[in-house]
């Protein structure tokens, strides 16, 4: 138990590469795939009942019958739910530069529920990677877990810094979003290429904006508005922009 909450701090996930998955519906996404190795399943007895058949498929798991209360003590929820996994993370294969498509990187993205959010889009939108900075939120974080809504376990993250992974894809057009830029939806939007979000309360930070070759920008409709949009609702509008490259 002590070691289950131990796993809800980034060093320790860090530490074993594994990390913790809690609700009924993401734990039966989660069996229901062989994308990654789990552990343990922490499950009050009538949640394993119900669901023998799903848990017998996974002969790679341990099950262990908890109480409400002991599931409470290891939960990071308000509300626990009926279960609760111990997963490996996923070791993803890097594409070479040819296969590379298109990607995001997060820039000090800090909202655990932005975060989350965003890897939905990208799983909406088919962009298979999303790579993070040492700033931002752990994806594995359990509130990153529970808003991607299964979003991890199909899109690939990796924490890189930009500069590093530029190295490994040399050549990539790199856009930012920006306040000011080139309206996105009027923009030749490049087929590959990396599009960098940046954090919530400071945009892009000081050391990547040099590495930026474009930026772009969603034009505003009501200039006395909004002064920004939250980074998700962003995100999501600016990748609905790029997604037109596909479908034009």
């Amino acid at each position: 138990m002590k070691f289950v909450k131990s796993l809800h701090l980034k060093k320790f996930r860090q530490k074993y590469d594994i990390f913790v998955v809690e609700g009924d519906k993401m734990a039966r996404e989660m069996l229901a795939q062989s994308a990654v190795a789990i552990e343990q399943v922490y499950a009050v007895e009538a949640w394993a009942t119900t669901h023998a058949g799903l848990l017998r498929e996974r002969s790679d798991l341990e099950l262990v019958i908890v109480t409400e209360r002991e599931l409470s003590q290891m939960s990071s929820l308000t509300t626990p739910n009926q279960v609760l996994a111990v997963a490996h993370k996923p070791n993803w294969e890097w594409p070479s530069l040819p296969h590379f498509t298109r990607a995001l990187y997060l820039d000090g993205i800090q909202d655990p529920g932005n975060m989350g959010t965003i890897l939905r889009i990208a799983d909406w939108f088919g962009i298979p990677f999303v790579f993070c900075s040492d700033t931002s939120v752990d994806v594995f974080n359990s509130k990153v877990i529970q808003a991607s809504m299964g979003a991890f376990l199909r899109v690939n993250t990796v924490e890189i810094e930009l500069a590093v992974l530029l190295e490994r894809y040399a050549g990539l057009p790199v856009l930012g979003a920006f306040m000011e830029g080139l309206n996105a939806f009027d923009h030749s939007w490049p087929e590959k290429g990396i599009l960098v979000i940046g954090s919530e309360g400071e945009g892009i930070s000081a050391n990547n904006l040099p590495l930026i070759n474009e930026r772009v920008t969603i034009p505003k409709g009501n200039p006395n508005g909004a002064e920004s949009l939250n980074a998700a609702v962003a995100t999501g509008i600016l990748c609905a922009a790029w997604a037109r490259v596909n479908y034009e």
